[in-house]
């Protein structure tokens, strides 16, 4: 099959690799129709983290399930189904929790699983991972790109949001207007919030935060943002969803929160260098909560809402590539030229 592959910062390939092959009975082969570059493979592309050469990429996939394992049940040859960035089984310890994400039997799409900006990939653990899209959806092209942030983007901004705390009547802020952040803003109205203030610094992305519910915005970087949101809210907000991961991010995010506030943070730590200072947080007993979002737990939730036509993440893409097209694409998130990419191979 043919496969995006990473070979250094900046070079991204595709060429041929092996085809996966099913080698459990828990497992089934997904034919990839729909995927992703997310803003986290930029840090590789960036060479801001380490990563294989060569090695291959992307984590979102979307597509027809062409082979299942004999002890499958959820799904079967021909249906359509969706999956989360992680493999998980469903029936550890974790899964029962809801924290997929920490599976003691979870995988990537790496490696033999194939990588997700590709062709196929291999499905390990088939009934704990696979999302079935139903039949009366599963060719409606509009509904299938709204359904596809649900593996990762709009399922970690709901976790953001959850873990925040939004209720219904809430004032909360959102700092970051990447896919994530964006889709912390479609969160929080969905959970009811009745102001939600977006920080961002790209007027096209803010303009997608308003048309997902953003009240009001601020450009602002540092203190003058912090003070900003202050002034707007009379003291700051109880409810901050971080979608950044920078230091930056998490102090703004930390000035912006009244005292006995909430912060749900999402974004993967980077850049953080001698730590996170905790002293706000400590001083105003702001509590933080969040992590990596288990976006498996979330999805049949989110997926009635898209299916009913309430929840609508697509308008994050904004460029769409064949597979072929996947470097472009990748050129286009580090230069800013687009928001995310939707890739059919």
């Amino acid at each position: 099959m043919r496969a995006a592959t990473y070979h250094g910062p900046g070079d991204i390939r595709v060429e041929s690799v092996p085809d996966p092959e099913l080698e459990s009975s828990k497992g089934a082969i997904v034919r990839v129709t729909h995927t992703a570059i997310c803003g986290s493979d930029l840090w590789f592309y960036r060479g801001e983290s380490d990563r294989d050469v060569p090695s291959r990429v992307g984590h979102e996939p979307m597509g027809i399930v062409e082979e299942v394992g004999e002890d499958v049940v959820s799904v079967e040859q021909g249906d359509r189904a969706s999956a989360p960035f992680l493999v998980s089984c469903g029936r550890c310890e974790f899964c029962r929790k809801g924290l997929h994400t920490s599976c003691v039997n979870g995988d990537g799409w790496g490696g033999e699983n194939g990588g997700a900006q590709s062709e196929y990939v291999r499905c390990p653990e088939a009934d704990g991972t696979l999302v079935r899209v139903p039949d009366r959806h599963a060719d409606d092209e509009e509904t299938l790109r709204s359904l596809l942030p649900l593996t990762d983007v709009m399922g970690t901004g709901h976790h953001a949001a959850v873990n925040a705390g939004v209720e219904a009547g809430a004032t909360c802020a959102v700092v970051g207007d990447g896919a994530v952040g964006l889709c912390g803003v479609l969160a929080a109205r969905r959970l009811g919030a009745e102001r939600i203030i977006a920080l961002g610094h790209h007027e096209d992305r803010l303009a997608i935060a308003e048309e997902f519910g953003a009240t009001d915005v601020v450009t602002a970087r540092g203190e003058e943002a912090i003070e900003e949101v202050r002034e707007l809210t009379g003291g700051g907000v109880n409810h901050v969803l971080e979608a950044v991961g920078a230091s930056s991010a998490m102090e703004t995010a930390a000035g912006i929160a009244r005292p006995g506030g909430t912060v749900g943070y999402v974004g993967v730590p980077h850049g953080m260098g001698d730590g996170l200072d905790l002293g706000p947080f400590f001083s105003d007993n702001v509590t933080l909560s969040g992590g990596v979002a288990p976006v498996r737990a979330y999805a049949e939730e989110l997926m009635a809402d898209v299916l009913q036509g309430t929840l609508d993440p697509s308008p994050v893409f904004t460029k769409t590539v064949d597979l072929d097209g996947v470097p472009e694409g990748y050129r286009a998130m580090d230069e800013r030229d687009a928001i995310k990419v939707l890739v059919k191979p």
